[in-house]
């Protein structure tokens, strides 16, 4: 079994980004939350931000607006129209029935791309999309936790990663682990 990280892996960019992006065209008055959307990315990506932080300080606004969207698998359809076309060619290459996509990304959008890339597996947080609730949000060491859980006999052969730092645990039971940077795979385990 590969896995496969996804945002700025397999996915040229931040896809949960891209997607409030794509909200705010469609809801200019989200215009008021993209100074603390911003803030929050910039943390995340130091590594300044923990599960918990988000799950108090973000996730509430973030089941509001999901609570308003009145069709969210139509939006996920038509967002993976715009967007599809990021996700980089080197996974077509390397890909794998067993593949594993495991993302801090929500499932409802996560399940979209898995189905039109043919990816049985994947591991995202889980959203209750009639309440907005956040159930589980799957980053750093929840991502093993949901791992183990899911699939607790499974080897991982390689795990494609981003960031060695916040995959540091999938890479641990993993027997080979390549860090991505835009189009450039590096071995590092």
């Amino acid at each position: 079994m590969n896995v496969y990280d996804f945002d700025n892996t397999i996915y040229d960019g931040e896809s949960c980004f891209d997607l409030f992006l794509f909200y705010l065209r469609r809801r200019p008055g989200l215009l008021l939350l993209l100074p603390k959307v911003v803030y929050a990315f910039a943390k995340y990506k130091r590594g300044k931000v923990t599960a918990d932080d988000f799950l108090t300080v973000y996730a509430p606004q973030v089941e509001q607006m999901l609570r308003e969207i009145p069709d969210v698998q139509g939006d996920m359809r038509a967002f993976w129209d715009t967007h599809e076309k990021k996700i980089k060619p080197f996974y077509a290459e390397l890909r794998r029935p067993d593949d594993l996509l495991i993302t801090a990304g929500p499932d409802f959008s996560v399940r979209e791309i898995c189905r039109r890339l043919s990816i049985e597996h994947f591991l995202a947080s889980r959203v209750d999309l009639t309440t907005g609730k956040i159930e589980h949000f799957n980053l750093r060491e929840r991502k093993i936790e949901a791992f183990r859980q899911a699939y607790p006999d499974a080897q991982i052969d390689s795990v494609y990663t981003d960031s060695p730092e916040n995959d540091r645990f999938l890479i641990e039971l993993a027997r080979q682990a390549y860090c991505v940077r835009g189009s450039k795979i590096t071995r590092i385990k």
